[in-house]
This record gives structure tokens, sequence and C-alpha cells, in this order.
């Protein structure tokens, strides 16, 4: 069995993601829908993505895979990995995995996803953390786009799954 990677993540319109280690939408619908996608899947994750979890405790229901090339990084309840391929051969006898971020684990993992869920919050924030274009990427297509609603704070939104074409 080989198991599909897929990606999730909450977008602005410029495709930032993140500020200071945190993200810079709050949209309860979003987190609603990541833990129904993800519950009961292993998802992968950097280092700073972990230690931004309350209490930096790992995601419960779920198998949580920290890449990290902190040597002494270990711990409890997560199962760490050094490299991409230990990362992967961890999830590798699962039906299904989900990176969930940071940048730099998108960045590296993003090209053996199959699919990427993206909540579209429809603003521009201040953010030092994008996720790739895929809108600008020929790679990826849009498969379907389902209509979200409006955050607490104002932000349109809305759910957009993306399929690698080759």
């Amino acid at each position: 069995m080989t198991c599909q990677l897929n990606a999730i993540v909450a977008v602005c319109d410029d495709w930032g993601i993140g500020l200071d280690g945190d993200m810079v939408v709050r949209n309860r619908a979003d987190m609603r829908r990541f833990v129904e996608l993800t519950m009961g899947h292993p998802v992968i994750m950097g280092r700073r993505t972990l230690e931004s979890f309350p209490g930096a405790r790992p995601l419960k229901g779920r198998r949580n895979v920290v890449l990290t090339r902190d040597a002494s990084f270990s711990p409890e309840g997560v199962e760490v990995a050094h490299t991409v391929e230990e990362a992967l051969a961890a999830v590798a006898d699962e039906p299904e995995a989900w990176v969930i971020g940071g940048g730099q684990v998108y960045a590296e993992l993003l090209g053996r996803c199959a699919r990427a869920e993206v909540t579209r919050n429809h603003c521009v924030c201040p953010c030092d953390t994008r996720f790739p274009d895929l809108d600008a990427d020929d790679a990826w297509e849009l498969a379907h786009v389902e209509p979200g609603g409006v955050t607490d704070d104002g932000v349109a939104f809305d759910f957009a799954t993306y399929v690698r074409r080759r």
C-alpha cells in the first residue's frame, strides 16, 4: 500500500499563511474542517508548528510526525523524523497522511502531495510565511470550490480543493 500524501492549509489572497509562527486569520470553520479531514490520519509538521499548538502538545486522535533537524528534540507523544525520507517512511503504511505546515515543511513535501485542501481567506494580512501559489503552478488544478462564509472578524472565505495534474 502506498500512502496518499495531502496538504491542508489556510491562506490569504496573496498566499500568506503566517506571521511570527502564528496563523494570521482566526477562522473557526477552517479549524473544524481541519479536524474533520485530518482526524484518524497521521499529520506531518515542523517543530515550530508543533510548538505553536496550545501547550506545544500534539494533536489528539492523530499520529503526529514532527520533521526537525534538531537531534535533541524528543517531546512526548510525537514521532520525530530528521529527514523528509524518515517522515515519509513513518507514514508509508498508512492509506492517507496530511502535511500541516509550516512553510518549510510545505516547501519540502508539497511536490509529493496528490491533493491540497486550501481555506482561502479573502484578505491580505502582514505575513512572513507563504504557501506556494497553486493557481500559478501548472502542476496543480483547482478541482472544486465550496462556499465558506465569513469569520467572526468579517473575513469572507471559501474552501478550495486542488489536485496534482502530474
